[in-house]
């Protein structure tokens, strides 16, 4: 009826510590990307497509990392791990369905970038605002039927073993490795809607990124190579963390891996990304500099009038 999040039990003596540093990490995301998202939305200079993603993006990451972080705070807080079944099924759901959209949205971006390097003339006409509310909200909805389906699938397996769940929060992975029987076509499953999710939208930004490289590299000007690289390089290095990750922990056999691996590569795609994304999209980006500079200042200007 409920499993054991182990979570760190193997460090006892850390758990205070964890605890204080978890926190201080959610609070980091939370007004990181928080931040992000209002001025995407509030400044007339970030009115673009390229920022109306970015903005998307932020607030999906405060909803990925609210799905597990609060629940592992508390957790480490009250020494209580114990899951309900339902539970721990509505947490992998939102968390499969919100990992899907985020692949797809990363996908979207990498072919916002294409458009407006190698089509720059048609880009508005291509990228205007109805194809990007359209490519927004298919990111966000297209997942969840089969996510709702892959969970529904993985829990009615039989569990009647141990529950212990060497983990952090409710992933495919620990979960599989609990449940008796043969789950050879659980596993085909899982690594089916991981290649449709994760593998797909990773392809599709590799060959964004190749016709933009290509491009690029036909400039005749180092400075326009270096402007139109630099638009590009924060969002590579999203896609590097998120999806080096995601596709080693699902797409890896279930023999090559161990629940400390796990829990590792866990901790990138679903809490690492988070943090460092407002870091790279505002450190390594002028107009969101400029407008993070400038937000104080209009914001108690306005206030004042």
């Amino acid at each position: 009826m409920e499993f054991v999040l182990l979570i760190f039990a193997d460090v006892p003596h850390l758990q205070g510590f964890l605890f204080e540093l978890f926190l201080l990490i959610y609070i980091i995301i939370l007004m990181g990307n928080g931040i992000i998202f209002l001025i995407t939305k509030l400044d007339p200079g970030l009115q673009t497509p390229m920022y109306f993603f970015l903005g998307n993006f932020s607030l999906l990451e405060i909803c990925y990392v609210s799905v597990t972080l609060p629940r592992m705070l508390t957790s480490l807080w009250t020494q209580r791990r114990t899951i309900s079944l339902v539970a721990c099924a509505t947490q992998m759901c939102f968390i499969l369905t919100l990992g899907a959209t985020e692949c797809f949205l990363l996908a979207v971006m990498a072919y916002d970038r294409y458009a407006a390097i190698c089509s720059p003339l048609q880009y508005p006409l291509v990228m205007n605002y109805k194809v990007c509310i359209q490519l927004v909200a298919g990111s966000w909805i297209s997942g969840i039927p089969i996510q709702i389906g892959q969970t529904c699938q993985i829990f009615s397996l039989p569990f009647c073993g141990s529950n212990l769940l060497n983990h952090f929060f409710c992933d495919i992975p620990p979960i599989l490795k609990l449940a008796c029987g043969d789950t050879f076509l659980n596993e085909m499953l899982v690594f089916t809607v991981a290649a449709l999710f994760v593998l797909v939208p990773f392809l599709l930004i590799l060959v964004s990124y190749g016709k933009i490289i290509s491009t690029v590299l036909k400039l005749p000007s180092a400075t326009s190579r270096g402007k139109a690289f630099s638009t590009c390089s924060s969002h590579l290095m999203v896609v590097a963390l998120f999806f080096g990750s995601g596709l080693v922990t699902y797409l890896r056999p279930k023999t090559q891996g161990s629940a400390g691996t796990d829990k590792v590569l866990s901790l990138f795609y679903t809490i690492v990304t988070p943090v460092f994304n407002p870091m790279i999209y505002s450190l390594r980006n002028k107009d969101v500099m400029m407008a993070l500079r400038q937000w104080p200042s209009k914001h108690l200007s306005s206030l004042k009038k």
